[in-house]
């Protein structure tokens, strides 16, 4: 219901073959430039805040221009980017246009590397000079660099103080900007290294340059960057002479698969798109895994290296709950199993009426929980079904018999999503009016007063859709009960790791518990929990602890459930509401290979969450309480 923002998506194209090989093969120069599209488009779940391409051709002559980007901002980026692409062909001949080698001799974007990202932002900074990727520009071409990723670090502070204490002085303070100076420096570095060897060992002028170009190690680049990067990422860059490197935070918090044959090699946030772009299996298509790193040559040699020692493994769950594409063979289980886990509080909720209840489902991301739970409570009617069969069967009538068999799970489509709410509504009791009508309802698909109503949902983490808008829609319908179902944990915690949720009182649960401490006259644990944060704030030495889970500790899961009923439930609805949440163990059952759940439980895997959700909870509390 509720739209969570993912920072980015990325995927990169490297050519292995000559481009006259496409065109003789796939009928196009192009091919590099068209699966690159269709990476992108498929990714475009990713991030639809702004959009970048960017294209590196090798061999050019000096004077001639070999890195090209584009990029813009807004839903419809994709679009533009690669039809500004285009335009740029529009005056050209068509058999020009269709000679591959006066292409790669004459035209924009007509080259062997690509580059594309996809972009959301989670630190509210906007505008075109935010959207990667990012270029760093040189007269070497060793020198020149793109880089593009999906990534959120949580230091960016020392990032910036180690660049600058050396004398960088980086144009912005943003986390892309100041990893590109910082890996820009550290890339300088190596080409001087071997121009200090090479000019020792005689060589001059451009057999230095070329010298080089064949030696340039991209490993050394990273492993003196990316000690001190605290965060998810994964990321992307090639340098102006061809060089290319992949790379995965060792923690693998975020995600990258990769597939090579002897034409390309490929890399992409998810799996599902490489499948569908390159028509492979998922079989073919491979991970990379924590602190690893795929490099690609200027000849076109690629190669896996440990860059940095993989920490504890915590892959985030998130992805496989809401983020990635549902297509993916495993996601596909793993979201079917959260949906099936659910069954049992769902049958608490209803007191086992399945009779007379009606199961539905909003949004569309959350249709494959509701397959999993539909299959769920259909498992269960059937061993109701046997059961009463097996004990009854020597007095079974025709009519008993008709009425065992007729009962099933009742599903309907309850709610559509109708509008999008129009910004341009500023006025506050306006835009909650309009909120109200941004789904409708199938009328007539419940029997009012009768019939309860469960709808499955992937995640709640704020309810503001719920309160403005779905539970009114549904007591519409005049349901005896309605029970709002999550596929995922209460999210408690901010994310800081490339989600949107930084802010503490964002997320319902952390207000329901609040107000809970209050009512029950608890307030010294809410000030104790502060104390202790700034404690450790002023003396940062030390091993981090995060003590918002404070907060939570004094009630059990139902118990905040049911206080967030009471916030998020409109003063006039009819229908009795009940929350019900996916447990942690439930969400591990179901996604056994991603344990990432520091949303859920606050045990972050990086120093840097730690810090910035205790600094996150200090902001709160001086600003809703301290300050007045």
């Amino acid at each position: 219901m509720e739209q969570l923002k993912h920072e980015c998506g990325v995927a990169m194209i490297r050519l292995l073959k000559p481009l006259e090989y496409y065109h003789q093969k796939y009928g196009t120069w192009m091919y590099g430039l068209n699966k690159l599209y269709l990476l992108m488009e498929k990714q475009h779940n990713r991030g639809q805040e702004g959009a970048g391409l960017a294209c590196v051709k090798l061999e050019a002559n000096p004077g001639e221009e070999y890195m090209f980007r584009e990029r813009a901002l807004g839903i419809g980026a994709i679009t533009d980017i690669f039809s500004a692409v285009h335009q740029q062909y529009k005056d050209v001949p068509a058999d020009k246009l269709n000679n591959p080698f006066y292409a790669k001799t004459s035209l924009p974007f007509a080259g062997e590397i690509y580059l594309g990202h996809l972009r959301y932002s989670t630190t509210g900074k906007s505008g075109i000079s935010y959207v990667h990727p990012f270029l760093r520009r040189n007269n070497w071409r060793a020198k020149n660099l793109l880089l593009c990723g999906n990534f959120n670090l949580t230091n960016v502070n020392d990032i910036f103080k180690e660049i600058t204490a050396i004398g960088q002085h980086p144009r912005k303070y943003a986390d892309t900007y100041i990893m590109l100076e910082q890996v820009g420096h550290r890339l300088d570095r190596e080409i001087e290294r071997l121009y200090r060897e090479y000019e020792d060992q005689g060589l001059t002028g451009t057999d230095i340059t070329h010298a080089i170009e064949s030696r340039v190690n991209l490993a050394n680049v990273l492993k003196t960057s990316m000690p001190i990067w605290d965060g998810g990422f994964v990321i992307c860059g090639v340098t102006g002479s061809g060089e290319s490197f992949n790379v995965r935070d060792p923690w693998g918090i975020r995600t990258a698969f990769y597939y090579a044959d002897d034409e390309v090699v490929i890399l992409a946030s998810e799996r599902p798109v490489i499948q569908t772009a390159m028509n492979v299996q998922a079989s073919d298509i491979k991970e990379l895994q924590p602190g690893e790193a795929l490099f690609i040559s200027k000849e076109g040699k690629y190669r896996l290296e440990q860059v940095v020692e993989p920490k504890p493994f915590n892959a985030c769950s998130f992805e496989r709950i809401y983020f990635s594409r549902g297509s993916d063979v495993d996601i596909y289980k793993e979201r079917k199993a959260l949906g099936e886990n659910l069954v049992e509080p769902i049958l608490k909720a209803i007191d086992k009426d399945v009779r007379n209840t009606v199961f539905s489902f909003i949004p569309n991301t959350a249709e494959v929980a509701y397959f999993g739970m539909q299959e769920g409570l259909n498992n269960y009617l059937n061993q109701i079904k046997k059961d009463w069969i097996v004990d009854r069967s020597h007095l079974l009538q025709e009519e008993e018999l008709e009425n065992i068999l007729s009962m099933r799970i009742r599903c309907e489509k309850v709610a559509i999503k109708d509008i999008k709410l129009r910004t341009f509504i500023a006025e506050g009791n306006s835009r909650n009016d309009l909120a109200a009508h941004v789904y409708d309802i199938t009328y007539g698909s419940i029997v009012p007063g009768v019939d309860n109503l469960v709808v499955i949902d992937d995640s709640i983490v704020r309810g503001t859709t719920l309160k403005q808008s779905i539970i009114s829609i549904l007591d519409r319908l005049q349901p005896k009960k309605i029970v709002i179902v999550s596929s995922s944990p209460q999210v408690r915690y901010p994310d800081y790791y490339g989600i949107d949720m930084s802010r503490m009182n964002e997320f319902i649960a952390f207000r329901a518990s609040i107000a809970l401490l209050q009512e029950r006259g608890m307030w010294t644990v809410i000030t104790d929990a502060y104390m202790k944060a700034k404690k450790q704030q002023a003396n940062p030495g030390g091993e981090l602890v995060n003590y918002v889970k404070e907060i939570y500790v004094p009630f059990t899961d139902e118990e905040i459930s049911a206080k967030m009923v009471e916030l998020l439930t409109p003063a006039k609805t009819r229908a009795k509401v009940e929350i019900v949440y996916q447990t942690i163990e439930g969400l591990h059952k179901s996604c056994p290979d991603h344990p990432g759940d520091w949303y859920f439980s606050g045990d972050y895997p990086t120093p840097g969450g730690t810090r910035l959700v205790n600094n996150a909870f200090i902001t709160y509390m001086e600003e809703e309480y301290l300050v007045k």
